[in-house]
């Protein structure tokens, strides 16, 4: 690349928020580049490991559901134009106690909360008490005390697809990837934004940086404090042969069973041919550098998700893990997203971070993020992620 090179739009990390960008961007004849440190779909930030929890009814605040409905279906346009299978919907169960206590933000009452969201919205649901869910799901072992909330429309996409298909969609549009190359600065300049990078640089109408854990590095004061990069660990076990047929059935879930944020995990059914579930707790306080992040899972660790979440909750899973990976979160202090103008440059939109609950609502979010930049406005309201509800409380 070189500084004679222009665009209208440049596009700064393509993980789910950027690839959605780009993809809304080409679709809307805007000259548009995405530029990315690795070479996606990757497995280096947040958006890797086959599958990522999809709901309507969303307990993080009603706010979000226009932003799940509107993912939907733009990934059911995408399936249609290509041929791809990205979104399953195969039901979405969340448990938790009937009288729940929680310290934590985001999951407080969570699974009340996302029974209002969804009669707020008319979204089709179940409550189910203890026993009925170990009627439908065998595999499941609730507390008496314990209830649930099911959601037929709930299930799971394929992340790297989704963001692969994006990517694909785009440069099929006229959009350009450059791809393994690390963005050094970004600073607004007159009328433009000029990027450089390792290779060259670019000079930019507007810039959208959707860079996860790197944005802490790109965009300076105030999101060096306001943003946490975080090591996430998901986790593989083997199912025993006779719940194989019951975790291939299996709805995706979702289980708060304590008063820490930490009490909690989520996974996935059986997907064909695994003969093993995907399930994964949340760690808020493991921060870490995302250059510097430890990559390798220990037994140790997987033997923790086991005991501390899965024992006397889950059945038909063997021991030991088969495999497991990292991934990152990159969390505000609120745990909602950040999605507002840089406060010091005009033509820089922040996309980007979703404290480790976004992917569900990327499609949607890079659609808001191209109707921002080029039309000044956006369909879907979004001002409960602005910036200065964070500076406020901080």
């Amino acid at each position: 690349m070189n500084l004679s090179q222009t665009c209208d739009v440049a596009v700064i990390g393509l993980g789910a928020m950027g690839s959605a960008a780009l993809y809304q961007l080409a679709k809307r004849g805007a000259k548009a580049v995405g530029i990315d440190r690795f070479r996606p779909p990757h497995d280096q930030g947040s958006t890797h490991g086959e599958t990522r929890i999809t709901r309507q009814a969303i307990g993080e605040g009603a706010f979000y559901v226009p932003l799940a409905l509107r993912s939907n279906e733009i990934w059911k346009e995408l399936e249609a134009e290509t041929g791809e299978r990205l979104l399953t919907q195969n039901g979405c169960l969340i448990v938790e106690a009937a009288s729940p206590v929680s310290t934590g933000v985001i999951r407080n009452a969570f699974l009340e909360r996302t029974r209002k969201a969804a009669l707020a919205y008319d979204i089709p649901h179940e409550m189910l008490d203890a026993a009925e869910i170990h009627r439908r799901y065998p595999q499941f072992t609730p507390r008496e005390d314990e209830i649930g909330y099911f959601e037929p429309g709930g299930g799971y996409l394929n992340p790297e697809r989704c963001v692969g298909v994006q990517l694909e969609q785009a440069r099929a549009l006229g959009a350009v990837t450059e791809l393994g190359t690390q963005v050094i600065s970004v600073a607004q300049t007159g009328d433009g934004v000029r990027i450089v990078t390792d290779r060259g640089e670019l000079s930019a109408g507007q810039v959208i940086v959707s860079a996860g854990a790197w944005a802490l590095s790109l965009l300076g004061e105030p999101f060096k404090k306001l943003l946490s990069p975080s090591r996430q660990v998901m986790h593989w076990f083997e199912v025993d042969p006779d719940f194989r047929q019951h975790w291939a059935n299996s709805p995706v879930f979702i289980w708060s069973h304590g008063p820490s944020p930490n009490d909690f995990f989520y996974g996935f059914p059986s997907l064909s041919g695994s003969k093993a579930i995907k399930t994964a707790g949340e760690q808020y306080d493991a921060f870490v550098d995302p250059d510097e992040i430890e990559r390798t899972v220990t037994p140790a660790e997987s033997d923790a998700m086991r005991e501390e979440h899965l024992s006397g909750r889950v059945q038909g899973l063997r021991a030991r893990a088969l495999r497991a990976v990292t991934c990152l979160y990159t969390v505000t202090p609120d745990s909602n997203f950040l999605i507002d103008r840089h406060p010091e440059s005009d033509r820089i939109l922040v996309v980007s971070p979703c404290s480790g609950h976004g992917f569900k609502h990327s499609a949607a979010i890079g659609e808001v993020a191209a109707q921002w930049v080029l039309d000044g406005q956006c369909r879907i309201d979004v001002s409960a992620f602005a910036l200065s509800r964070l500076r406020v409380a901080a």
